[in-house]
């Protein structure tokens, strides 16, 4: 004889099965979100560096040396963004430097020997810098080559080019002077001019460079080119598979590039009325720098416009807080590379420990 055993009481009902967590399906905290954010690490080390020069260096600490900071941030931070979302889509841009130059220089040198308004060579630099872009992403589209080679090639065709077509026009390594030339104060209260608050005067590369920053942020997040972006930098093949308009994405993320340089271009001619053709060699690196400090993947697929901006940001504190703080300024780079490594070290600690069950 069987005895049949009540059910208890507390049971859970058949229907109603207890629900079992993973870690899949746990809602990560909000430490955990934060640190997720691929700028973070670097806005750690940006607290760090204004921290420590603020203690170390008086003269630091005044508005005016604020405005200066800013200034050296802005138009590093200017070319950082473009480079940046570059590298987000799996490329780089050893040209980005030079290219600067070449912008300027086209201005300038059109403007003076064809003695034209001066914003008939700014127009024509803008249409130069954008074509650079374009045959960089074609030729990387055509032959399959990485990035870095083909940049590279026109690293060296654009340095070579900027020396021997200003000795030619001008025989010297300088443009000339187009101070004086028509549209030149125009031109120069759009790229060069400076605004005041509370007293301090700030260049208004500061006001393009947050705009430039607030509208890369916006096309990333907000856009269907930002999700191309960054189909493209994790997985081009997959990126394609799903209908991603690969090769589109790759050649405007270079030509983004050659507009960044034409805007930092026209900003140096208008800010000193001349250009000598050798500048720009090395910027390229200094781009990069600011992306990865800001949390730029070498491999493509990650990062934010944020994040070069506090990268440009870090760098306008080094170059200038080692002045302020009566240091050798031959420093600069072994304290810059330093800070790439310790940058680099808090990116992958904070990807961890986001992505960390």
């Amino acid at each position: 004889m069987t005895q049949a055993t009540a059910p208890a009481t507390g049971s859970p009902s058949p229907a109603s099965p207890a629900v079992h967590k993973d870690g899949r399906t746990t809602e990560r905290s909000l430490g955990r979100r934060l640190l997720a954010r691929p700028e973070v690490g670097a806005l750690i080390a940006a607290v760090g560096v204004y921290v420590f020069f603020f203690t170390a260096a008086p003269s630091f600490r005044e508005a005016g040396s604020l405005a200066t900071v800013l200034y050296q941030a802005s138009v590093m931070g200017i070319m950082a963004i473009p480079v940046a979302l570059l590298m987000i889509g799996g490329e780089f841009d050893l040209s980005a430097g030079v290219a600067v130059t070449t912008s300027a220089l086209t201005a300038a040198i059109l403007s003076f020997q064809l003695t034209v308004n001066v914003w008939t060579g700014v127009i024509v630099a803008l249409i130069v810098s954008l074509a650079v872009g374009a045959f960089n992403g074609w030729l990387l589209i055509k032959t399959g080559l990485p990035s870095f080679l083909v940049t590279l090639g026109s690293f060296l065709i654009l340095q070579g080019s900027n020396l021997a077509v200003t000795k030619i026009f001008t025989g010297n390594v300088a443009s000339d002077s187009i101070s004086d030339m028509d549209g030149f104060d125009q031109a120069k209260s759009v790229f060069a001019s400076e605004f005041s608050i509370g007293g301090v005067n700030f260049k208004i590369t500061v006001f393009y460079w947050l705009l430039f920053a607030a509208v890369a942020t916006w096309l990333l997040l907000r856009t269907k080119f930002g999700n191309w972006i960054f189909a493209v930098g994790g997985n081009k093949d997959s990126a394609r598979a799903v209908g991603v308009p690969v090769y589109l994405t790759k050649i405007a993320l270079f030509m983004g590039v050659g507009a960044g340089a034409w805007f930092v271009g026209m900003h140096l001619l208008f800010s000193f009325n001349t250009v000598q053709s050798g500048e720009g060699v090395g910027n390229e690196f200094l781009y990069i720098i600011a992306a990865v400090i800001g949390g730029c993947l070498l491999t493509g697929g990650y990062g934010s416009a944020i994040g070069p901006v506090i990268g440009a940001f870090i760098f306008g504190m080094v170059s200038q807080g080692i002045v302020y703080a009566n240091w050798n300024p031959d420093w600069f780079k072994a304290f810059l590379g330093v800070m790439l490594l310790v940058a680099a070290l808090v990116n992958l600690w904070v990807r961890h420990q986001a992505t960390r069950r």
